[in-house]
């Protein structure tokens, strides 16, 4: 049975018609997407270059914990312990120094990328899910501090501290032994564990999505608390220094977080039970 011809032409039309509506917003979309990965480029550049001027400094900053921790074994031990660091390369420093400005740029410019992927995703979402998005937007920032902090101020300087007490010094029976670190060691350790600590304190804030979401919820959290305690600690030896303290700084954190993941998906899914009461 053959069609009219003009019902195959309409139908043609039709077909056609909606391609070009399917295209543009699929257009709008990806231009909306180049223009925000634009100005997220253009934000990290920009601290790059603040960051590269300042890289001295701000490496200076980050061996505070090693001083620190000097200063305390010369206290303990009676003998003065002068920090210090080399570099067996021509130029092992220079790269270095890009290296901490490439890490301080995207910190730094974190709040900018942030904003990008809210700015992108945000007219997909209804009023109120915008409003529910932007705590977390806020959190998440929030905790990374927290977790960098924590490597600064505590988890730095004990480990420092007991690298240095494996010094040796020389008498007439034995030789001397002198921590003498790289300085791309000692940036590598130092952001391996700020990064390990500042995305492990955003536990709560995935967790919290999720379960806004519907994909985990607080007693399927609690049922895995067994499996999340393995995972935790077997993260937390990756990532750390060979030494139990440090998986133990590490490891009771993340703890305490999941935690506080397991309340807030409870108090999310007691606030979804109440909204769903109040529409019945």
């Amino acid at each position: 049975m053959t069609q009219h011809p003009e019902l195959e032409s309409n139908k043609t039309d039709d077909g056609e018609d909606e391609v070009e509506a399917s295209r543009a917003p699929l257009m709008e979309h990806l231009l909306e997407l180049r223009t925000r990965i634009i100005w997220t480029l253009i934000a990290v550049a920009v601290a790059f270059g603040v960051c590269f001027a300042f890289a001295l400094p701000i490496y200076d900053l980050l061996l505070r914990p090693f001083t620190q921790a000097a200063e305390l074994v010369s206290k303990q031990t009676g003998e003065t312990i002068i920090p210090q660091l080399i570099f067996t390369g021509p130029m092992e420093f220079f790269f270095v120094k890009v290296k901490l400005a490439l890490f301080g740029a995207i910190i730094i410019a974190f709040p900018v990328i942030a904003f990008q992927i809210y700015r992108f995703v945000a007219p997909g979402l209804y009023r109120n899910e915008r409003g529910a998005f932007l705590p977390f937007m806020l959190a998440s920032p929030a905790l990374f501090a927290v977790g960098a902090s924590f490597v600064y101020f505590v988890m730095m300087p004990m480990v420092m501290r007991f690298a240095l007490m494996q010094e040796q010094a020389p008498d007439s029976e034995t030789i001397a032994i002198q921590l003498l670190p790289r300085v791309s060691e000692y940036l590598s350790l130092t952001t391996t564990l700020i990064l390990a600590f500042g995305f492990s304190f955003q536990l709560p804030v995935v967790l919290s999505l999720m379960g806004r979401a519907g994909l985990v919820s607080a007693s399927s959290l609690r049922k895995g608390r067994k499996f999340a305690v393995v995972g935790i600690l077997a993260f937390a030896a990756f990532f750390t220094p060979p030494d139990v303290i440090s998986q133990i700084l590490l490891g009771i954190p993340v703890l305490l977080l999941y935690e506080i993941s397991i309340f807030s998906v409870a108090l999310i899914e007691r606030k979804h039970k109440e909204d769903d009461e109040a529409d019945d």
